[in-house]
Parts: structure tokens; sequence; C-alpha cells
């Protein structure tokens, strides 16, 4: 029998710098999902925030939807992947 642990710690990486970023912003997983334009979900949201190691393209999904939400509130940021996430997808 294997042991699922490793895989485990290799998927769960801690709360990321984007929770951190959301709540200083107040934003919301709802708010993020309504300004994406790319088919993000609450769940993928969920995940980012939480430290589930995701897809790039997901993480890319996470990052756009958080600039247009900022975009929405009359504020133009960028971020890097690296600004969002302490992993490389």
């Amino acid at each position: 029998m294997t042991s699922t642990a490793p895989d485990r710690d290799q998927r769960d990486l801690g709360v990321q710098p984007l929770d951190t970023l959301m709540n200083e912003l107040v934003i919301d997983n709802h708010e993020l999902v309504e300004a994406s334009t790319e088919q993000l979900t609450h769940k993928q949201v969920q995940k980012a925030r939480k430290g589930r190691r995701l897809t790039k393209n997901i993480q890319m999904k996470v990052k756009n939807a958080i600039e247009k939400a900022l975009l929405a509130r009359g504020e133009e940021r960028s971020f890097v992947l690296t600004d969002l996430f302490n992993y490389r997808a």
C-alpha cells in the first residue's frame, strides 16, 4: 500500500500571497469570479488562495481576474505570478 502524504505535500503549499493581497484589497472570491472573463470558478479561486498547486493556465486566469477587479474599481495595477503565488507551475 502506498502513502499519499508525499503527493499531498507537493500539492498543498500553504496560504499564498494572493490570499493576503485579496484580504488587504477587500476582494472576495465572488468578486474575482465575477471580474473574470475566462471562466474562473469559485473552487479554483479557493484552491489558489489556500495553496493548492494550480496549472499556469489557472494561475493566469486568477492574475487577470484580480487585475480586472481592480480596474473596475478604478485602480490599474499589474501583477506577475510571483506576486500572487510562492511556487512555479
